[in-house]
Order: C-alpha cells, then sequence, then structure tokens
C-alpha cells in the first residue's frame, strides 16, 4: 500500500502543486516513508494569497460574528468525535512519534479552546465619543486586516495550527496557513474540520512545500502585496528570518519562539511535588516543547532532597519507540538525527566545561536520546545560554533568593517560568522580579491559560499574542460639527 497522499487546500478545493511536485515524509524514528505531501510552488502560493483576499472581499467580510461563531463551535463539535480523536492518534504517531501523553492538549485541550475562543466574536468591537472639536463625534472600531500568514510548526502541531486560525478568522481575517514539512498530514486534519464545519471557500488556504523550497515560498508570501500580517511559532533563529523578511515590507508580525524556561525553588519549598511537575515539564514530548521546563535554580537547603527525586524519577522514563508497549514511563524520539546530535553536542560540551552529568551518559542512538540531569551549569555555557529542545534539565545550586531571581533572568528567553514556595506572600514578589510572560506559581512550566495567550517578553522568544487586540485594526471616523469653522487660509480670503 502506498503511503498517503497530503494535498493543498486552495480556494475550497484539495489539489496537488500545479507543477505536480512533491516530498516525501519520514517517521522520525525508524525513518520509514509515511506520506507524501504536495510541495507547493510560486503559483500556489499566489492563487492561496489571491483566494484569501477573495474572500475577504467577499463572503467572510459579509459573514456576521455570531455566523463565524457557529462555525468554530461545528469545529470543537466534529473534534470531540472519535474518529477525529483516532486520525490525530495515527498521523500524529506517524510523523512526530507523539506519545499518549500529548493526546490532553492537542484532543481534549484544544475542543476547550475552540469552544472558549468562539466566544470573542461578541466582544465589543468599538466604541464612540465626544470629539475634540466642538460638536463633534469620534467613532471608534476594530476591523480585520485582511488576509494574514501563519506558520505552525510540527511539536504541537494540532494545537498550533488551530492556534494560528481560530483568532484571526473570528476577528474578520482570512488566513493562509503554512505547516511544517514534518507534520503535513497532521495539520491538515485542522484543515478537514473546518471544511466539514462548513468554512466557506478561500476562507483558509493551507500550503505545504518541501524543505528546500520553505524559504523562497515564505518570502514570497510575506512579500504579496495582500498579505498584511505574519505569525510565526517555532524557532528563535527561524523567527529572527521572518522577523527580517517582514520588516522588507514594514509588516507586523507575531512571534513566538523558543524558551529556555526557569524553575525557581526555594527552601521552603514542596520539594517531592516540584520534582514531579519538574520531570513532567521536561520530559514530555521528550523536551520538545517551547515552554518544557531547561533550568532549575534552588536554593542550597532544598537541593539534595530535589536531586535524589528528580533522578529517581528519570531513571524510571526511557526514550524508545512509542507505539509499542513499555512497562515503564516513555517519550519518544526527537524529531531527526540532526537535532538529536546537537542535543548530545550540548552535554558534551557542558560536561568538558566542568558540568556534571547526574542522570544519563550524552549518548545518542539515532534521535533517541535519553532523559539527562546535569549539575554545576552556569551561565555562558551553551547548554545554558541556548535552548536545547531535548529532554534534558540542567540544574543550579544558589544560596539566595536574590542570587535565584538573577539566575533566573540570565537568559535571552522570556516565555514561561515557575516558582516554588510555601510562602504566598512572598511568592508574588519573588514572581514579579522573575522575567518572563507567564510565572507558575507553584506549577509546572507547561501550562498557560489558554483563554490568555502565551507570549515572550521579547529576545529569542518572540513577541505579541493571539487575541482580538493583535488581530484586529484600530479605525476611526470622525464626524464634524454641522456648524462650519474657520477654517485657516481661507477664512482670509473675501467670499
Amino acid at each position: 500500500m502506498s503511503p498517503p497522499f497530503t494535498p493543498l487546500f486552495i480556494d475550497g478545493e484539495w489539489r496537488p502543486a500545479s507543477t505536480g511536485a512533491t516530498f516525501d515524509v519520514l517517521n522520525p524514528l525508524t525513518g520509514e516513508v509515511v506520506g507524501t505531501s504536495a510541495a507547493a510552488s510560486a503559483a500556489d502560493c499566489a492563487a492561496a494569497v489571491d483566494a484569501a483576499q477573495r474572500a475577504f472581499d467577499g463572503v467572510w467580510g459579509a459573514t456576521s460574528p455570531s455566523a463565524r461563531r457557529d462555525l468554530v463551535l461545528r469545529v470543537a463539535d466534529l473534534l470531540a468525535t472519535e474518529k477525529y480523536r483516532d486520525k490525530i492518534v495515527e498521523a500524529g504517531n506517524a510523523e512526530t512519534c507523539t506519545t499518549e501523553d500529548m493526546l490532553g492538549s492537542a484532543w481534549h485541550g484544544q475542543i476547550a479552546y475552540l469552544r472558549g475562543h468562539a466566544g470573542f466574536s461578541s466582544i465589543p468591537m468599538g466604541e464612540t465619543f465626544p470629539s475634540a472639536i466642538p460638536g463633534g463625534r469620534v467613532f471608534m472600531k476594530r476591523a480585520p486586516y485582511g488576509v494574514v500568514f501563519g506558520i505552525a510548526p510540527w511539536n504541537a502541531p494540532i494545537n498550533l495550527t488551530i492556534r494560528a486560525i481560530v483568532v484571526p478568522i473570528l476577528c474578520g481575517n482570512t488566513v493562509v496557513i503554512k505547516c511544517s514539512e514534518d507534520s503535513p498530514r497532521t495539520q491538515a486534519i485542522v484543515i478537514e474540520l473546518f471544511e466539514a464545519a462548513g468554512l466557506p471557500k478561500g476562507v483558509i488556504n493551507y500550503i505545504s512545500t518541501s524543505r528546500e523550497d520553505a524559504p523562497a515560498r515564505t518570502a514570497e508570501i510575506i512579500a504579496h502585496s495582500m498579505v498584511r500580517k505574519i505569525s510565526f511559532t517555532g524557532s528563535d533563529r527561524v523567527g529572527r528570518i521572518i522577523a527580517m523578511e517582514a520588516a522588507k515590507h514594514l509588516k507586523p508580525t507575531v512571534l513566538e519562539l523558543g524558551g529556555k524556561s526557569p524553575v525557581v525553588i526555594l527552601a521552603d519549598a514542596d520539594v517531592p511535588r516540584a520534582a514531579r511537575a519538574v520531570a513532567s515539564s521536561t520530559l514530555l514530548n521528550s523536551g520538545q516543547i517551547c515552554m518544557s521546563t531547561e533550568r532549575v535554580i534552588i536554593q542550597r537547603g532544598a537541593a539534595p532532597a530535589f536531586l535524589d527525586d528528580l533522578a529517581a524519577i528519570f531513571k524510571q522514563v526511557s526514550a524508545g519507540d512509542v507505539s509499542t508497549p513499555y512497562a515503564g514511563a516513555r517519550i519518544g524520539a526527537l524529531f531527526s538525527e540532526a537535532s538529536a546530535e546537537n542535543v548530545v553536542a550540548l552535554l558534551k560540551d557542558a560536561a568538558a566545561e566542568g558540568a556534571k552529568i547526574l542522570v544519563g551518559d550524552a549518548s545518542r542512538q539515532g534521535p533517541l536520546v535519553q532523559p539527562h540531569i546535569v549539575t554545576e551549569v552556569k551561565p555562558g555555557m551553551r547548554i545554558w545560554d541556548r535552548e536545547s529542545f531535548g529532554p534534558v534539565v540542567i540544574v543550579a545550586v544558589v544560596d539566595t533568593v536574590d542570587e535565584a531571581v538573577a539566575l533566573a533572568n540570565a537568559s535571552d528567553y522570556s516565555l514561561m517560568a515557575a516558582l516554588w514556595t510555601r510562602d504566598i506572600y512572598n511568592a508574588f514578589g519573588v514572581s514579579e522580579k522573575i522575567r518572563s510572560g507567564y510565572v507558575n506559581i507553584n506549577g509546572p512550566t507547561v501550562y498557560y491559560e489558554w483563554m490568555r495567550s502565551l507570549a515572550g517578553l521579547g529576545g529569542s522568544s518572540g513577541y505579541g499574542y493571539f487575541n482580538v487586540d493583535e488581530w484586529t485594526q484600530l479605525r476611526m471616523s470622525v464626524l464634524h460639527s454641522e456648524k462650519e469653522p474657520p477654517y485657516p487660509v481661507v477664512s482670509r480670503l473675501n467670499q
């Protein structure tokens, strides 16, 4: 049986690339071809943008907010069926070695996300107030941008594809969405859901490109005169490229990039619970989440017990084939051998600079990297400064709270953090000093309030939100007074 083929979705039709070009999609663990996908040409990308503009000018621009809400609610109802649960599990496991532990956010969580965000359609989108001109009045409204371009990654393919679409279309925009080269079939399930729910043609257009063509196709779409705004979720390296391309055309962007999430553990913390939260947020999806715990900064008094508890958990977790039965906890392969090699290189560099590997052996088996705990790590080491995107956590021991905060902030990343302490009065004061978009007090780093967008504070974590303010523009009409004022220059003329 030939592997499944994933086409493009342009102007309401599933179609191959205009050139007939395709690329193979490989299982990251076995290297087996698990699918083929259409490789969009420049003409295909232009057609997708043109279709989105027609939909914006026509059917979607004339669609009421309540109709947009109802569409999203129908998508949620479809997603809640066993049919789509099974499709997500099968495609996700084949393309990205997704584990059952990720299913909760990819399925249950997204049903709630869709239903919750459907209410955005009822948010007041305008206001009126007296003008500074005597007798005048200002009418201010929030209007959609038009065609927006979203790029969603492979590591949470359902979640992040939905996020790139839902708020923009609820605000009245139309979307061209580009998937990852590693997960086109999984991400296309989202488009299938919208189509089945009655999506008007052209409102969402789905593009896949080969890895070789991706830079050129992406730049062409960003440069298209009808594309008004861009969103990208992915690495800070690619995010910088996207930002520079957008800057050439002075187009606004929303960038959710990398994370080096710190967890600050104070001496009075619930150490066993903190260890379980850190282990979960380090190992979920093999550490391939922008919110993954990567750094732990702990006060000296709590460190020995914490390290014992954390090591005991890590030693019970194994990287392997997630599709086969296993007695303990299982994590999957990294998304490529190159990614695994990068993780191993970070570990070896750290060891050479004096860090201690408490759990793990700084090796890989193809794309498999076992869980690692590294101690005696400090800023300046690559493993401190750069996102590992693997099942690795580094630990630094400090004496004071001020030292802990300083180390938590010793990073170019600013997306997510956590703080552990039993002193709730102290917790808020300390958390406010940690430079992070989110600080979870006595909780894991892999968590954010899904009705309030996750966002970095700049640097390697990016900036911008997936909310109504971000996906609409303020526009004003001023009604001037019925009584004509004395106009400059003209009023000096004899009339």
